[in-house]
């Protein structure tokens, strides 16, 4: 075998594995970020207020079968 192609081989995987490194690193940095922007958008939410007007059993359940 020619030692510049061993060589040259050697150096793409190389070269393919950092750059597998760098696409994990950078997916993982972005799911914390989405996580992180989830949970912020969730405390954000506030519970829906009832109706005032209606009895406090209405809208508990949800018929089916109808």
């Amino acid at each position: 075998m020619d030692v510049l192609a061993i060589a040259k081989l050697s150096t793409t995987i190389a070269e393919t594995g950092t750059k597998q490194e760098v696409g994990m690193t950078m997916l993982k940095k972005q799911q914390d970020m989405q996580k992180q922007h989830m949970s912020q958008l969730l405390e954000g939410i506030q519970p829906p207020k009832p109706a005032q007007n209606l009895p406090a059993h209405l809208g508990s359940k949800i018929n089916t079968t109808a």
